[in-house]
């Protein structure tokens, strides 16, 4: 797509900064969220959100071992318990499950250990933003690296 969508459809940009500021209510490290929608970037083969959340990471100071180590998150030592349960939990809402349901209660169970209410609506709220950003990231295919703001440009 060579036009920028919220060009084509304004209201598009009333919608994303309604999530974003939702998201950012501070109830979970926004580091935590930039994790949750890398790995979620990772899942789909989105390059662009990949290197989207990958930029915000390193921006905010994360070291190379974490963000890299966010596609085997499962034993990483340089990440957190909280961190490993949020990615445990982005996995399953974006994995087919062989077994039925995606969110086991195990899963859910393990976040709400490390995250209160608040914090659990949030993380859903992070997954569900990312996926809101999916089939923009993969119809459109905005330039990976380029500008949050201008990645049609």
């Amino acid at each position: 797509m060579a036009q920028d969508p919220t060009e084509l459809v304004p209201e598009l940009a009333e919608v994303s900064a309604a999530l974003f500021k939702a998201v950012g209510n501070r109830s979970i490290p926004r580091t935590t969220v930039s994790l949750v929608q890398l790995r979620a970037g990772q899942i789909v083969g989105s390059t662009y959100l990949t290197v989207l959340h990958t930029g915000f990471l390193r921006k905010a100071g994360e070291s190379e071992e974490r963000i890299t180590s966010v596609a085997t998150w499962q034993d990483s030592p340089y990440l957190t318990a909280p961190e490993r349960a949020a990615l445990a939990l982005v996995e399953a809402v974006l994995q087919p499950s062989p077994h039925g349901e995606r969110v086991s209660d195990e899963v859910y169970a393990l976040a709400a250990e490390h995250y209160d209410e608040k914090a659990l609506v949030t993380l859903m709220l992070a997954i569900g933003q990312v996926n809101f950003f999916v089939p923009i990231a993969l119809i459109a295919k905005p330039v990976p690296g380029r500008s949050f703001n201008a990645p049609w440009a």
